[in-house]
């Protein structure tokens, strides 16, 4: 393994989000005052991705949002789940939850839409929501008053691990179920939320 290659390690590493390509070669300009090509950094890149795809390792370089990230394999999500249940402090809430699954099946969202869904008012949750940087204001509807529209974030798809939101399942796909929207019928608040499968406090 060259210096490069242990340098860009290093920086997938010590980032806390996904961290791009451009993002590396900025940061290695500024310390090595060296301007390395993106198809440079992209071949080590991809290297890493190989090395850590071994066995070896507990731990694999993910592809997210268009950058790079190191995350536990699958086979380690049990015991890693069971400590961050012990963390019940950055757990969601259940009306977080599924207030955010919410937001990312029916984005732009109006907070009217949220609680037509919800059936309560959802004034609080979004407040939350916007805290923690999982979802943002992304435009206004044209209807009477051009009520704010909320979509999910980046932070969002880096807590969930997904590269897109084209990555969710269909609702229709959650435990084999056929529970697609059609015209006349609303999905309802446990099928949204079931697709995420994580735990939450109790409020």
């Amino acid at each position: 393994m060259d210096t490069l290659q242990l340098y860009i390690e290093s920086l997938i590493f010590a980032s806390e989000e996904p961290i791009s390509v451009l993002d590396i070669q900025a940061t290695l300009k500024d310390v090595l005052d060296i301007k390395y090509k993106t198809e440079r950094i992209q071949e080590e890149v991809d290297a890493l991705i190989e090395k850590y795809a071994s066995d070896t390792y507990s731990m694999e370089i993910v592809g997210i949002n268009e950058g790079y990230q190191f995350l536990s394999k699958g086979a380690y999500h049990d015991v890693i789940s069971s400590l961050l249940r012990l963390l019940s402090n950055k757990r969601l809430s259940k009306a977080a939850l599924e207030t955010l699954s919410i937001i990312a099946y029916k984005q732009p969202v109006s907070k009217t839409e949220m609680e037509k869904i919800r059936g309560v008012n959802c004034d609080y949750t979004v407040q939350k929501l916007l805290e923690k940087e999982l979802v943002e204001i992304v435009g206004r509807a044209d209807g009477p008053g051009r009520p704010l529209l909320y979509g999910t974030s980046a932070k969002f798809m880096n807590y969930f691990g997904i590269k897109s939101i084209k990555e969710l399942p269909k609702l229709k796909e959650v435990e084999g179920e056929q529970v697609e929207e059609s015209i006349g019928r609303q999905a309802s608040v446990e099928e949204y939320t079931a697709v995420f499968n994580i735990q939450t406090e109790e409020e």
